[in-house]
C-alpha cells in the first residue's frame, strides 16, 4: 500500500467497506482502483471515495459490509475466584508466567510502575498505535506506528518518556483492563492484577470516521471505533503471539449493539474460527445494556396480525439507528405513528430497498432499509435510521406473515451512542448481551458483586437471538479495584472489569496447561469447559440460565474438578 492509499485510511473523504477475500486475486482486480487492505485470509477491508456512497446503499451493497461501530462497555477480588487459594499450593502458583495477554483497545499507560518488572523494565512486548501515523508500521499492517519493548525501555529510562515515545491512553479504559488481569501487586493500596507475571500487547485503536458514525446517526463527539480497525488489531495480537511461539489471551470489552445479536457477524465469525485453534483464548465482556430499556422482544398477535411497539425518544436526541430483526423464514413490515399522531401506513416491501421518510409536521427524517435476506443471518433486517427525531412517543406496529410464532427483535445503539432518555416503554432486559459477546465459542463473562453474590445489575443478559447460551460465567465487576491515569488507584464496575479479570485467569489456565505442559492443546472451547466445569453454583438456581450463564467462575474449583475425575 502506497502512501497514498494510506492517507485514504484516514481521511474522512474516504470510508472504509469490509469485503469477502479468501485469497482471491479476481476480488483485489475488482477493487483495484480503490486502496484494498488484507486484514486476514477471509477479509480485506477497502477505502472508497466517499462522494459515491448515497443513503441507499445500503439496498445497493448490503448491510454486512459497513464496519460496524463499537464502544467502550465499562463506564469494573482474588479470593472470591480462588485465586489466593491456588496460589497457596507451591505447585499452582500460577501467575501467568510464559503467557501473552492482549488489549485493543484505547491503549496503555506504559509508564505506570504496575507495568514494569522487577528490574524496572516494561512487561509490555510491544504497543501498535493506530493513531501516529509514521513510516515504522507493523510488519502486515498498513498504518499506524509499532513501539516495540526495547522502545518503551528506552522511554522509561528519559525524564520525558512520552517525547521519546507519545502513545498514550487518554481514556483510561485499556490501562484499566490491562491492571486488572496482569498489573503488578501493591499490596499497600490493596491492589493485585490476576496474572501479574504475564506479558503485555497492546493495540490502540484510532476514532472512528466521522463519515462512518454520519452514516449511523452517531453524534461526532461521541467515542466510537470501526470493527476494520478492531480486527486489524486482533490480527495484529496473533501475529505477535506466533513469532513469540507463545500462548495469548485476547481481553475483548469493546462491542456494539449493531447487528443481529446472533454470533453470526463478520467478527464474531472470525473470533469463533480463531478461538478453536491451540493457545488461543478469546474472553468478550457481555455488556451493561441490561437495564438500559434498549431491546424489545416482540411477538405478532395472530388475532390482531400485528404488534404495537412504543418508543420513547428524548430531548435533545440528535438522531440515532434502530435495528428490527425478524425470524425466518417469516416476513415483517411496519407502520409508523409520529408524536404528533402523523401516521405513515403499513409499506409494502420489495426485495431490497430504501426509503426516504418526512413528515409535515415533524422535523424528522427517517431513512428505511428493508433487507429480507441479510448476507450473513440470513434473517429479515428493517434498518431506520432518524435524523432529527421529534421527542415524544412513536408507536411502530410490527405485522408478520409466516409460521406461528412470529418472534421479531429491536435493538436501539449502546450506551454512549443514545441519550438516556430514549427508550423503549414496554422493554426486555434479556437478550441484552452485546454482539461480538453472542460469538459461539469465545469465552462471554458477566460481572457480580462478591460481596454478596449478586448479579451486576447493569450486565448484559442472555441468551442470544438463536438461544445460544450465554452468558458462559461470571466474574468479580463490581467495586473492583483498577488503575486510574493518574497513577494511583480507582474503584470501578462493569463487565469490561469482569472480562479483564477472567482474562487473568485465563492466562494461569494457559500458564498449567501449555507452558507447563499440564493440557498442552488447551484452546478457548476447551478453557471455557474446564471454566464450566469448576463454576460455582446457588443450589437453588437451576442452570445454566440467561443471568449468570453456568456460574462463578472459580479456578481452585476448576483444579479440585480436574483431581476429582482424575
Amino acid at each position: 500500500m502506497n502512501i497514498s492509499d494510506r492517507e485514504k485510511i484516514y481521511s474522512n473523504d474516504y470510508i472504509d467497506l469490509i469485503i469477502d477475500y479468501s485469497g482471491n486475486k479476481y476480488v483485489l482486480e475488482k477493487y483495484s482502483e480503490d486502496a484494498v487492505n488484507i486484514i486476514n485470509f477471509f477479509l480485506a477491508a477497502i477505502y472508497v471515495p466517499l462522494s459515491t456512497i448515497s443513503e441507499d446503499i445500503i439496498s445497493r451493497i448490503g448491510y454486512a459490509v459497513f464496519p460496524n461501530l463499537f464502544g467502550l462497555i465499562s463506564d469494573s477480588s482474588l479470593e472470591a475466584s480462588g485465586i489466593l487459594k491456588l496460589r497457596n499450593i507451591p505447585s499452582f502458583n500460577l501467575r501467568g508466567n510464559g503467557v501473552l495477554i492482549g488489549f485493543v483497545d484505547t491503549g496503555i499507560d506504559y509508564v505506570n510502575p504496575i507495568f514494569r518488572k522487577a528490574d524496572g523494565t516494561t512487561k509490555i512486548v510491544s504497543i501498535w498505535d493506530q493513531t501516529i501515523d509514521t513510516d515504522h508500521i507493523p510488519k502486515g499492517m498498513a498504518y499506524g506506528t509499532e513501539y516495540t519493548r526495547d522502545q518503551i525501555n528506552d522511554a522509561l529510562q528519559s525524564e520525558e518518556p512520552y517525547r521519546i515515545l507519545p502513545s498514550r491512553d487518554e481514556v483510561g479504559h485499556g490501562t484499566m483492563l490491562a491492571g486488572i488481569a496482569a498489573g503488578n501487586e501493591v499490596p499497600e493500596r490493596g491492589f493485585y492484577g490476576v496474572a501479574p507475571d504475564a506479558e503485555i500487547i497492546v493495540v490502540k485503536l484510532k476514532p472512528a470516521k466521522n463519515n462512518l458514525k454520519a452514516f449511523f446517526r452517531i453524534p461526532e463527539d461521541k467515542l466510537a471505533y470501526q470493527e476494520n480497525d478492531i480486527m486489524f488489531g486482533y490480527q495484529y495480537l496473533l501475529n505477535v503471539a506466533t513469532s513469540l511461539n507463545k500462548p495469548i489471551v485476547i481481553c475483548s470489552a469493546i462491542d456494539t449493539s449493531q447487528y443481529a445479536h446472533d454470533g453470526r457477524g463478520t467478527m464474531s465469525g472470525w473470533l469463533s474460527l480463531q478461538a478453536n485453534n491451540t493457545g488461543i483464548a478469546i474472553i468478550t465482556a457481555v455488556g451493561n445494556e441490561g437495564n438500559a430499556r434498549r431491546h424489545y422482544y416482540g411477538v405478532v398477535d395472530i388475532t390482531r396480525g400485528m404488534d404495537t411497539v412504543e418508543l420513547n425518544i428524548g430531548e435533545g436526541e440528535t438522531g440515532f439507528a434502530m435495528e428490527i430483526w425478524g425470524a425466518s423464514p417469516n416476513l415483517y413490515t411496519i407502520d409508523i405513528t409520529t408524536p404528533s399522531g402523523e401516521y405513515v401506513p403499513r409499506m409494502n416491501i420489495m426485495l431490497n430497498e430504501t426509503r426516504e421518510l418526512s413528515f409535515i409536521f415533524d422535523p424528522t427524517i427517517i431513512y428505511l432499509d428493508y433487507a429480507l435476506v441479510e448476507a450473513q443471518s440470513g434473517d429479515q433486517l428493517i434498518l431506520l435510521r432518524f435524523t432529527n427525531p421529534s421527542p415524544g412517543i412513536w408507536k411502530f406496529n410490527v405485522y408478520g406473515k409466516g409460521i406461528n410464532p412470529m418472534v421479531f427483535n429491536i435493538w436501539l445503539p449502546m450506551n454512549g451512542f443514545i441519550t438516556e432518555n430514549t427508550y423503549f416503554i414496554k422493554s426486555n432486559p434479556y437478550t441484552t448481551l452485546l454482539s461480538v459477546a453472542c460469538s459461539p465459542i469465545p469465552i462471554a463473562v458477566t460481572a457480580y458483586n462478591v460481596e454478596d453474590d449478586s448479579l451486576y445489575l447493569e450486565a448484559g443478559r442472555g441468551y442470544t437471538r438463536i438461544d445460544y447460551i450465554k452468558p458462559d460465567v461470571a466474574a468479580p465487576g463490581v467495586e473492583v479495584l483498577a488503575p486510574s491515569l493518574e497513577g494511583t488507584f480507582t474503584i470501578v464496575s462493569g463487565t469490561s472489569a469482569a472480562a479483564a479479570h477472567t482474562a487473568g485467569v485465563a492466562a494461569m489456565l494457559f500458564e498449567w496447561g501449555i507452558v507447563n505442559g499440564g493440557y498442552p492443546l488447551m484452546s478457548t472451547q476447551d478453557m471455557k469447559i474446564f471454566m464450566i466445569r469448576g463454576a460455582r453454583r446457588n443450589i437453588d438456581m437451576a442452570y445454566p440460565n440467561r443471568d449468570w450463564g453456568y456460574g462463578i467462575l472459580d479456578v481452585y474449583n476448576i483444579f479440585e474438578s480436574l483431581r476429582r475425575e482424575l
